[in-house]
């Protein structure tokens, strides 16, 4: 019984270490539409666009090393259109971000224009 929790320490140490090693890029917000290979666009609801509700909404997207995003936090915007633009960005599929020839996990800035 002691050798399979030895075991379990031994697979769980290498995997930990190996989530160490990526780095974190931040590239622009042009930058990151570039990489986009999947983007759908933020839905303009019909209660925003029944309140004439317009404006910028700026979030920031964490990127997963396989491209996919992790997260999305507000920076700025409407409350009646950050919601729409953070399902949006979480769908959103990147061709993965590299670092000196290594993997990396990115940080972006998205900005979104509703008119």
């Amino acid at each position: 019984m002691a050798n399979l929790v030895f075991h379990s320490m031994l697979i769980a140490i290498p995997v930990l270490a190996g989530s160490i090693a990526f780095a974190e890029v931040r590239v622009s917000g042009a930058e990151a539409a570039k990489a986009a290979v999947q983007k759908p666009q933020p839905e303009y609801t019909a209660i925003a666009r029944q309140m004439k509700v317009s404006g910028k909404v700026e979030v920031e997207a964490s990127i997963a090393l396989d491209g996919s995003v992790e997260s999305v936090r507000v920076i700025s915007g409407n409350p009646l259109l950050t919601a729409s633009t953070v399902t949006a960005v979480k769908k959103w599929k990147f061709t993965p971000f590299q670092e000196k020839g290594t993997p990396a996990k990115a940080v972006a800035v998205l900005a979104f224009d509703f008119k």
